[in-house]
């Protein structure tokens, strides 16, 4: 081989080399460019509301109105406790109410009776004073006896006695009154107070039939039998005494995103979402709201990084995704796994690549011109 020929490939082999790395570097700028708008995450789940459904009074279980699985409606019936006690308090508490009510219009005829028998008495004091004053006047010219002026005297005494007891009477029978002799007695603070008695009766047999607040399906039915014994302070803690009901409406995803991820996320994005339960179909949604703390802030026991020797963990944001209806498309069930794809609409700059800082996403609502695809 000649030194021409041989010169000639080294120069080839160096144009190679050279124009190899350039199209690496020209490709991995590309595609970093083109990158970072799309956030991934397979820590994702599906999310209903969901509630121990069960009542504030304690009694009897007497029936069980629904079967594991079924569909319920708001208002339909789960189960009920047997009524006989709380209708016998409701009676109770009526008949108390219309004993107040009598008692209360006796005193107001009470009253009444008590001004007639003031206005009697202050006519027999008019006619003591009268004796009185004829007994005096007899007594000064020796007319009359010592005896008879001393039974004038203590008469009219008497009389005036007899009328300051009634009115006194009287007033104690107007404050039990409430001050208001001809006011309706549905008034009377202790009218109201046994309306109260009955409305609280009557709100606890109601509240022995147990309905559905939503529609959903129930779950958890074993664990409630006819004859067995509610007690309502511990029914929804131990599930003993209470019926599983999980929403199948209005439906969303939870996924905790890396803390790193949320840089240019924000409200109004778009989500495309699989489920591992449906591997092809694609559900999409919208970003709802970000959780202002990590998850590790609402731990019972968060970390304690307090110390020399910690490790650095990146924490994860809960992010709330509402899912848009699917029709026709299979049942979601809460609890299953989720793959958010979230379209932040960002787009990479070279400035980024030379280790600038990238503007971060406004905060709020906000929908790309991006969002389309």
């Amino acid at each position: 081989m000649s030194e021409s020929q041989a010169a000639s490939r080294s120069r080839l082999r160096a144009v190679l080399m050279l124009g190899g790395v350039a199209v690496v570097a020209f490709a991995c700028s590309f595609f970093w460019l083109r990158g970072g708008r799309l956030v991934t995450s397979d820590n994702a789940y599906v999310r209903a509301r969901k509630l121990m459904v069960t009542t504030d009074v304690s009694g009897i279980v007497a029936s069980v109105e629904v079967r594991e699985g079924q569909q319920v409606t708001p208002g339909q019936v789960l189960f009920r406790l047997d009524p006989r006690q709380f209708e016998i308090a409701l009676r109770v508490a009526k008949a108390n109410l219309e004993q107040i009510r009598i008692t209360l219009q006796a005193a107001q005829q009470d009253y009444q009776r008590l001004q007639s028998d003031i206005a009697a008495q202050a006519a027999q004091v008019g006619l003591a004073q009268v004796n009185f004053e004829r007994a005096s006047a007899l007594a000064l010219t020796n007319a009359g006896t010592r005896t008879a002026y001393d039974q004038a005297h203590f008469g009219l005494e008497a009389a005036r006695q007899q009328i300051e007891a009634l009115r006194r009477q009287a007033q104690s029978a107007l404050i039990r009154l409430g001050g208001q002799a001809d006011a309706p007695v549905e008034q009377h603070p202790q009218y109201l107070a046994a309306k109260a008695q009955v409305d609280e009766a009557q709100r606890q047999l109601d509240h022995a039939t147990v309905r559905a607040p939503f529609a959903g399906v129930v779950t958890a039915v074993e664990s409630l039998q006819p004859g067995a014994f509610l007690v309502s302070q511990t029914a929804a803690l131990t599930n003993t005494g209470a019926v599983g009901l999980v929403a199948t409406q209005d439906l969303w995803v939870d996924a905790n995103l890396k803390e790193t991820d949320l840089t240019h996320t924000k409200l109004g994005d778009p989500v495309e979402m699989t489920i591992d339960a449906y591997p092809g179909q694609t559900w999409r949604g919208r970003v709802a709201s970000i959780a202002p703390a990590s998850g590790s802030e609402f731990s019972i026991l968060p970390a304690q990084n307090a110390s020399g020797n910690w490790v650095k963990v990146v924490q994860r944001v809960p992010v709330r995704i509402a899912l848009e209806p699917l029709p026709g498309g299979p049942t979601l069930r809460a609890g299953m796994s989720v793959v958010v794809e979230i379209d932040t609409g960002h787009k990479r700059t070279l400035s980024e690549l030379w280790g600038a800082p990238a503007p971060l996403a406004a905060s709020g609502p906000h929908v790309s011109s991006n969002d389309q695809r």
